[in-house]
């Protein structure tokens, strides 16, 4: 029986190590480290990449969640929406600001939010709505940017997992991952399909006067060096490293995206005629992780 590693990440950068060697040498041969043309360039491109007007590299994840709520003003007294299915991330990131989460039931099938659980939990307290695209798959965007212009609440979508995912818009073209609601978080820890050699985070949006704001807020909150005028603020910079390298992944990641699709295809047909039931399958569907559902776990 051959023994397949669950992620190797060796063998995906051995792929690469060359870009990804010279993007290192030219950031430690420039002697610039952190916020500079490295930074200033991926996030140019990863904004491009999701369809969105603005990118703010931060220093991980969590980071991303964080200030994206902050920079919004929710605080103590408030309520954000999001998932329990989702680990602890989304929940810990808004208890740091003071504010509640609520939790909206998820759809038994694809494990993201269920827009009809969703209204039924909004109160006058809810200041934002977090879905999760979890594993790789929106979720149901559409109806939940409905609900939430309906009761005037801004949307922050959790992308951690869903690097390029995409689903049809009302008009049916294609929108990324990034580009649904008023903000976006991603991470770019070692594992995502778009991984930095570290930890890596970053806020995307087509809101000018949010993305200034996250710039402040990433930087101790400075309006300018040593002033500060965001007391919300705090020490999270992409460095220049991670930035070059995720520059060069990022060209790799339509193909990597496919590859995965493919895999996910020989899973559906070799597992066919097993009692499990395999993820739903959809075009924009970039499977970070492909999960079945079983009557018995063990």
């Amino acid at each position: 029986m051959m023994t397949i590693p669950f992620g190797d990440l060796r063998r995906q950068n051995a792929a690469i190590r060359t870009e990804i060697d010279e993007a290192i040498n030219r950031v430690l041969d420039s002697g610039w480290f952190i916020l500079g043309k490295e930074v200033a360039a991926f996030e140019q491109e990863f904004a491009a990449f999701c369809g969105a007007a603005h990118c703010v590299g931060v220093a991980s994840g969590f980071d991303a969640l964080y200030l994206a709520l902050a920079s919004l003003d929710i605080g103590p007294g408030d309520e954000v929406i999001t998932v329990a299915n989702a680990c602890m991330y989304e929940a810990a990131a808004i208890l740091q600001t003071g504010a509640m989460p609520v939790f909206a039931d998820v759809d038994s099938a694809t494990q993201n939010m269920n827009p009809t659980a969703l209204e039924a939990v909004i109160t006058s307290r809810t200041k934002a709505i977090l879905p999760v695209h979890l594993f790789g798959r929106l979720a149901p965007m559409l109806e939940i940017n409905q609900i939430a212009q309906r009761h005037g609440i801004p949307v922050i979508e959790d992308a951690a997992q869903a690097h390029g995912a995409w689903r049809l818009d009302e008009s049916g073209a294609r929108r990324k991952a990034g580009a649904w609601g008023n903000m976006a978080c991603f991470s770019f820890y070692p594992s995502k399909n778009l991984g930095a050699l570290g930890d890596g985070g970053a806020v995307v949006t087509n809101d000018a006067e949010l993305a200034e704001r996250l710039r402040r807020l990433r930087m101790y909150g400075w309006s300018s060096k040593y002033c500060t005028a965001e007391t919300s603020g705090r020490n999270s910079r992409l460095d220049e490293i991670q930035a070059a390298i995720l520059r060069v992944k990022l060209r790799h990641l339509e193909a990597g995206n496919r590859a995965r699709r493919e895999r996910a295809a020989w899973y559906a047909a070799a597992l066919a005629d097993l009692p499990v039931m395999p993820p739903v399958d959809e075009e924009g569907h970039i499977y970070h992780l492909y999960v079945v559902k079983l009557d018995q776990r063990d």
